[in-house]
């Protein structure tokens, strides 16, 4: 057999892995059984969100008894709300009730994962969270791979305002960064177009983004900012890296000020 039909096999066989397999590579979930019990040291309740015939969304509520707001609290690509749950008290702190919610996959929340439903079942969640505190008074938080969830909210809905943690300008664009010889554009069953959503987007949007940020680089939130300049402002943490924007008190800082606004 010649050289050049082993490259092809071994090309092909490398695309149908990509297709077949991302799952895997995109989404880390950290997987609870239905009988967990979470245990935090501030007031909670557990939540289940019926989205669809066989398919229930886990979240955790931390609530205030007077709350200034809600914060719908979209998490990255690993864990479960378990671990994210310390996060809580970042909004906590400032008298807001926090909602985290697991993706399909994801500790207690069962589904087949796709993105039209993913984005579909944080609708139905907010659509949930806003029947009760009134759309004024939400804010959505997305992080890393949440960021793309919280875009899409904000074009469909009205929240207060979005908050963006780490966000990509597309997912598209992130995973070319890493998979150059591949045909992302057709292989990748995950787009997550922000740079589609964030023009149709009408509360303002504050975006967080560490600067030396290696996996998601600070240009993709630069080139978010330019397609809606009047209604996003870009704070620049100062040498942080994509997972660590919370250690820094500058982080804290602009929560603070954006929540007490």
């Amino acid at each position: 057999m010649p050289i050049w039909l082993y490259i092809v096999l071994g090309y092909l066989v490398l695309l149908a892995l990509a297709y077949f397999a991302q799952d895997s590579f995109i989404f880390k979930p950290e997987k609870l059984p239905a009988g967990f019990v979470y245990k935090y040291d501030i007031p909670f309740k557990e939540l289940f969100f019926e989205v669809a015939e066989g398919v229930q969304i886990n979240g955790l509520h931390f609530y205030r008894p007077k709350p200034a707001g809600i914060i719908l609290y979209l998490h990255g690509n690993t864990r479960s709300i378990k671990g994210w749950a310390k996060y809580a008290r970042d909004f906590y702190r400032y008298n807001y009730d926090v909602v985290l919610v697991d993706y399909r996959g994801f500790g207690k929340s069962t589904g087949k994962r796709g993105e039209k439903a993913m984005l579909q079942d944080i609708q139905f969640v907010y659509a949930r969270l806003a029947a009760d505190y009134g759309e004024h008074c939400m804010i959505v938080y997305g992080r890393s791979i949440g960021s793309g969830f919280a875009v899409k909210i904000g074009a469909d809905n009205s929240p207060r305002f979005l908050i963006l943690d780490a966000p990509y300008f597309s997912f598209r664009k992130v995973v070319e960064r890493f998979l150059p010889i591949l045909p992302v554009r057709y292989v990748l069953r995950y787009q997550f177009r922000a740079d589609l959503w964030i023009p149709k987007v009408r509360c303002h949007t504050y975006i967080l983004h560490g600067t030396r940020d290696r996996l998601i680089p600070i240009r993709q939130s630069e080139k978010l900012q330019a397609l809606n300049p009047q209604k996003i402002t870009l704070i620049r943490i100062e040498g942080g890296r994509h997972n660590n924007l919370p250690s820094f008190p500058e982080y804290h800082n602009f929560i603070r000020d954006i929540l007490r606004e």
